[in-house]
C-alpha cells in the first residue's frame, strides 16, 4: 500500500467514527410523543434583553400551550428598545404573565445567568422551563417534554430547536451544532452512565424540576460562565440528577442568528467552556479535519497520482460523510444546502474555536448584548 494509501485509510477510520456514532445516535435521538400525565404546572422562563422583535412571538407560543398549566414570567434585563412595554401590555391582558425587571447585574455574574437566576427566584411552579427569546414553541412543547422526562425518571431534559437559516453564512455555520452533537457525543453512554462528562444541553430550550435546579445550584453556581446549556446539565447530573437531550425539532424553532458577525461573536462567547481548550481543541482539529476535510486532499492526490489504494479509501470515507450528513440533516430539517455546504461549516468551525482560544491565551474579552466578559 502506498504511504497516501495509509494517509487515506487514516481519514477513513476517522470518518468512520464520525459516521457510526451519527448511525447509532439518529436511532435514540427521538422527539417524544406522548405528552404528560394530568395537568402539570410549569413556569415558562424568559429572559430578555432588547427582544421588542421577538417577545410577541415568545409569548403568544408560551401561552399557546396545552396539557399543562403555565405561567409565563418574563425578566426584562435592562432593555432599552421597549420590550417591558409589550410583556406588560401581555401581562395586563392575561394573568398567566408576568414582568419583571431585571437588578443590575452584580461583579462576576454572567448577563444572561443572573437573568435566568432572577426568574427562578420568580417561578412558583415545580417544573422550570428556561426558553430564550427568539424561540417559537409548538403548542404541545411543554407537555411532550414533561412527559418525556416522567417517562424516564429525568430531573432535566434539553434540545435545539429547529434552526432556520436565511442566509449563506447561516447555512454554513449552524447546522455544525447538530452534527457534532450527534456526531461525537455518544447518546447509549450518556444514558446508561451519570456522569457530568456526558452532560450536554440546549440553553435555547431547558425544562428542569425545581428541586433538582436547587440541588445543582441553579445558574448561581457557574455565574460567570456563559455555556448554560452545559453547565447546567453537568451540575445536575454532579448533584445526583438524570439528564438526557431530545429531538426538539417538532417543538419549537428558532432563528440564532441572522448575519455574520452574529455568528462569529455567539459562536465565539462560550467557546472556551466548550471545544476551544489547549488540550481539546486539537483533538478535535484532527477529529474534524482528518475525518471531514482530509478525504477530499487524499482523493485529490490519489486521482493525480494514480493512487488506486487512497482513491478507494478516500472516495468511502466521502461517501461515509456525506450520507451521515444528508441523514442528519433530513431528520432535523437542515435541508440539502447543509450537505453540500458541510466541509466548509468544518473549515467555519474550527477557524472560530481556534480564533476563541488565541483570544483567551491573549487575555481579550467577549462583547455580547452590549456587555464585555472576560474569555477564560
Amino acid at each position: 500500500m502506498t504511504l497516501l494509501g495509509y494517509l487515506a485509510l487514516a481519514a477513513l477510520v476517522l470518518a468512520s467514527i464520525y459516521v457510526s456514532t451519527t448511525f447509532v445516535n439518529l436511532v435514540l435521538f427521538r422527539a417524544p410523543r406522548a405528552v404528560a400525565e394530568g395537568m402539570p404546572e410549569v413556569s415558562v422562563l424568559i429572559p430578555a434583553r432588547d427582544e421588542a422583535d421577538n417577545i410577541r412571538a415568545a409569548l403568544d407560543g408560551a401561552l399557546a400551550q396545552w396539557g399543562v398549566e403555565v405561567e409565563v414570567v418574563v425578566l426584562d434585563d435592562g432593555s432599552t428598545d421597549g420590550t417591558d412595554g409589550i410583556v406588560a401590555e401581555y401581562a395586563a391582558r392575561d394573568p398567566r404573565v408576568r414582568l419583571v425587571r431585571g437588578a443590575d447585574l452584580p461583579a462576576g455574574w454572567n448577563g444572561k445567568q443572573h437573568a435566568c437566576h432572577q426568574l427562578s427566584q420568580a417561578a412558583s411552579h415545580p417544573v422550570l422551563l428556561f426558553v430564550d427569546a427568539d424561540v417559537r414553541l409548538a403548542p404541545d412543547a411543554a407537555a411532550r417534554m414533561r412527559g418525556y422526562m416522567q417517562a424516564r425518571g429525568l430531573d432535566l431534559v434539553s434540545g435545539f430547536p429547529r434552526q432556520v437559516t436565511g442566509s449563506l453564512a447561516e447555512r454554513v455555520a449552524i447546522p455544525q451544532i447538530l452534527m457534532l452533537l450527534l456526531g461525537y457525543l455518544p447518546f447509549a453512554f450518556a444514558r446508561l452512565s451519570n456522569s457530568p462528562g456526558f452532560a450536554a444541553g440546549c440553553g435555547q430550550l431547558m425544562m428542569v424540576t425545581a428541586g433538582a435546579y436547587a440541588a445543582a445550584g441553579g445558574h448561581a453556581a457557574f455565574r460567570d460562565r456563559m455555556h448554560d446549556g452545559l453547565n447546567l446539565p453537568r451540575n445536575v447530573r454532579l448533584s445526583g440528577g438524570r439528564t438526557d437531550i431530545l429531538d426538539a425539532t417538532p417543538l419549537a424553532v428558532t432563528r440564532m442568528y441572522d448575519n455574520w458577525p452574529d455568528i462569529v461573536s455567539g459562536f465565539s462567547k462560550n467557546a472556551t467552556e466548550g471545544m476551544a481548550k489547549p488540550v481539546a481543541l486539537p483533538v478535535w482539529t484532527v477529529l474534524l479535519a482528518g475525518g471531514h476535510l482530509l478525504p477530499f486532499l487524499t482523493l485529490a492526490l490519489g486521482l493525480l497520482f494514480g493512487a488506486e489504494d487512497a482513491v478507494t479509501f478516500s472516495a468511502s470515507a466521502l461517501g461515509l460523510v456525506l450520507a451521515a450528513r444528508a441523514l442528519l440533516a433530513w431528520r432535523v430539517c437542515q435541508g440539502w444546502r447543509a450537505v453540500l455546504l458541510h466541509p466548509a461549516g468544518v473549515v467555519v468551525t474550527l477557524w472560530i474555536q481556534w480564533r476563541a482560544l488565541a483570544a483567551a491565551r491573549r487575555g481579550e474579552t467577549a462583547t455580547w448584548r452590549g456587555r464585555s466578559y472576560e474569555v477564560n
